[in-house]
């Protein structure tokens, strides 16, 4: 028989910890409803909205949809184990699956990200350029390429990562199928698909972070620049979400990808998981919707539509 029919990997979840399990369990649903409820309100807004038509929030609902994507790849499943006092198994076939969607939502996700800070630097600082750096087809073209680079690099990891050879039943110190911990459960052979984890790190963190961190520096230059301070209140008020978002997003990716290995211990590495894969898409539709006013008034609309 072939590796990916004998081979399971037993998700250790929450089982070590079953005081924890009932509370999480409803904890984790109710952030899983709010997001759901979150990020579908912001698609339909950015869709419905005549307001809501700028480079900036057809971003948003892309990113909103990623969002709904990434946690329905991870959520219900982590649902159902933490029901369950047991660690659970999951197959070769849904374990690979699993972690390709996760790692092509996450790549396109970074991307995105970085997409929307380089909007806002051609908004803030090329005025005059604007129209044209940020096109309809220059948009398409940079959502594109944000699920392109997911696409790739999730198919470079996982031939690389399941091609290797696995006990029978690999426990992963984990509630989903994530690249580090079903690696470190490979029996030989590790040292390429940790080069090509290193090296994503790099050009999918590191560099997207840095690309974002620049061009937020020019944009605090033109916002220094400016005589009048309702200007610069402004001009901040358009990229304090943004700034917030990043800052939970790369700073929780960072801390799990480029902390040292010594350093960390597994229930460090599932709470902090728990975070990015649960907390943060809840919480990046609340932060555009209280912090911006137009997402804010287009949802005012809304409901004012839905009323009447």
């Amino acid at each position: 028989m072939s590796q990916e029919n004998q081979t399971e990997f037993l998700l250790l979840g929450f089982s070590d910890l079953r005081v924890l399990q009932g509370p999480l369990f409803w904890v984790v649903l109710l952030l899983y409803l709010v997001t759901l409820l979150g990020n579908s309100l912001i698609i339909v807004l950015t869709q419905a909205s005549p307001a809501l038509r700028s480079p900036m929030y057809f971003f948003l609902r892309h990113l909103s949809l990623v969002e709904l994507l990434y946690t329905a790849d991870i959520v219900p499943r982590t649902l159902v184990d933490l029901a369950s006092p047991h660690a659970r198994a999951i197959s070769f076939q849904g374990c690979a699956a699993q972690m390709y969607i996760f790692v092509v939502l996450g790549i396109a996700e970074c991307c995105l990200l970085t997409a929307m800070a380089y909007d806002r630097y051609a908004a803030i600082c090329r005025p005059l350029h604007y129209a044209t750096l940020m096109s309809g087809r220059a948009c398409a073209a940079m959502v594109g390429t944000s699920w392109f680079m997911g696409i790739i690099t999730a198919t470079t990891h996982c031939s690389l990562i399941f091609t290797l050879p696995f006990p029978r039943q690999p426990v992963v110190p984990h509630f989903l199928c994530d690249i580090l911990p079903v690696l470190r459960q490979a029996s030989a052979g590790k040292r390429r698909s940790e080069i090509s984890v290193m090296t994503a790190t790099v050009v999918f963190i590191m560099l997207p972070f840095s690309l974002i961190v620049t061009s937020y520096a020019r944009i605090l230059g033109a916002i220094l620049a400016m005589a009048s301070t309702q200007s610069r209140r402004k001009v901040f008020s358009t990229c304090s979400s943004h700034l917030l978002v990043v800052s939970l997003f790369f700073g929780t990716a960072s801390i799990t990808y480029i902390r040292p290995r010594a350093g960390s211990s597994v229930v460090t590495d599932r709470i902090l998981s728990l975070f990015y894969t649960v907390v943060t898409p809840m919480l990046n539709p609340i932060i555009y919707t209280l912090r911006n006013k137009e997402v804010a008034g287009a949802l005012q609309n809304l409901l004012k539509k839905q009323v009447a």
